[in-house]
């Protein structure tokens, strides 16, 4: 196990009618809010009503910044920050999924910086002070509520980015509010918190086997709930269960004294910032593949995600047998939930491919668990046609 510095600052309030206790976490950073939001979803099944009544009954002064992107734009970001510098926001409150709560971030840090948002992203800067922040989650997926990472698209540039920002200073999850969750956006969420754990397992690290076990068990939580949250929407005890898979698979402890990958991310990144597709829904076709690619730097490893959350049955079997089976078991659950198979599936051809891998590796080789450099993520995004 590595050395590691730990610090989640985030304050989680989970569970049924917890929003019961807005106002008063507002009232803790002051009264005028930016209340930022996607496209109208959560008027639809009125928790935006809910929202505002508590604000306005609390005597809150509130701004609106709608229609953040699925995947969200950097002048969406920066219309947040210029409503923050003009009306001087005290808190910045995200209601929705993880891109509401990415968007909110870059406001809230772009709110106290002089110079442009997109230097976070860009790695030109590092965040150093920001508005506080509120979260009421509507979709289980990113871990976004209890982290400080932010992914903001700069679409004139084609770019797709990730930066360290802030920590939510709270998070409202209540798994109430993702019941009318669609389908597919119920399938990408749990692609979405999988993959977040794939980056942190695959590690050539030793001696970790707390986070092994943490991370196995999100995984096979995961896989346990999803057919009853596909098949039963409104099942309070799968929704939980999902909601809070996603937020301890991204809010840093499994990645504590392990070196982790996140390659995979990079690479799809790199796919979404031209053809803004969903983010799990190009997960879910490029990480069966990027683990196809890498697995016999660390067999291993691959031997004991296929026996430990697949349940692979090695007997009789080669290593690579093993290995190869829990990539496929992977590739199976992945097809069974409904998640895309391929790049064809969203009409993209190998027309843009060196484009694409010339922007994964734009700041170099990306990857931890195999060092992949412009010529390994094209063949990925070959194998991911």
């Amino acid at each position: 196990m590595n050395n590691f510095e730990f610090r989640n600052p985030t304050e989680i309030l989970f569970g049924k009618g917890q929003i019961e206790k807005l106002a008063d976490k507002v009232h803790e950073y002051g009264t005028k809010v930016l209340l930022v939001y996607g496209g109208g979803s959560i008027k639809s099944f009125g928790l935006y009503d809910d929202v505002i009544q508590r604000l306005q009954g609390a005597d809150c002064q509130v701004f609106e910044l709608a229609g953040v992107e699925p995947n969200p734009r950097l002048t969406t970001v920066q219309k947040g920050i210029d409503l923050c510098k003009q009306e001087s926001i005290d808190l910045v409150l995200a209601v929705g999924g993880g891109s509401v709560v990415d968007a909110a971030k870059g406001v809230a840090v772009g709110a106290k910086y002089d110079g442009d948002v997109w230097d976070f992203y860009d790695r030109k800067a590092v965040a150093e002070a920001a508005l506080p922040l509120g979260v009421i989650l509507t979709l289980a997926a990113t871990g976004s509520e209890m982290n400080r990472g932010s992914v903001v698209t700069h679409w004139e540039k084609q770019e797709k980015r990730g930066a360290g920002t802030t920590f939510p200073a709270f998070s409202i999850l209540d798994p109430t509010n993702t019941f009318s969750v669609p389908e597919d956006q119920t399938v990408y969420g749990m692609v979405d918190m999988m993959s977040h754990v794939f980056e942190q397992y695959f590690s050539h690290t030793e001696n970790i086997p707390l986070q092994s076990r943490y991370a196995e068990s999100i995984l096979k939580t995961v896989i346990d709930n999803a057919p009853v949250v596909l098949e039963q929407p409104k099942n309070y005890e799968a929704r939980a269960n999902i909601m809070y898979c996603g937020t301890m698979a991204l809010n840093g402890q499994l990645a504590q004294g392990v070196e982790t990958d996140w390659a995979s991310h990079g690479i799809e990144h790199a796919v979404s910032a031209i053809y803004d597709i969903p983010h799990a829904g190009g997960l879910a076709i490029i990480f069966p593949n990027w683990m196809k690619y890498v697995y016999k730097e660390n067999i291993d490893r691959f031997i004991r995600f296929a026996t430990e959350v697949w349940g692979v049955d090695p007997s009789g079997q080669s290593d690579e047998e093993v290995a190869l089976a829990g990539i496929q078991a992977t590739r199976e659950f992945f097809n069974k939930i409904g998640a895309p198979v391929r790049l064809a599936d969203y009409d993209i051809d190998d027309q843009h491919i060196e484009d694409m891998a010339q922007k994964a590796t734009h700041f170099g080789p990306i990857g931890s668990f195999k060092k992949l450099e412009k010529e390994d993520v094209a063949e990925i995004l070959r194998m991911s046609l």
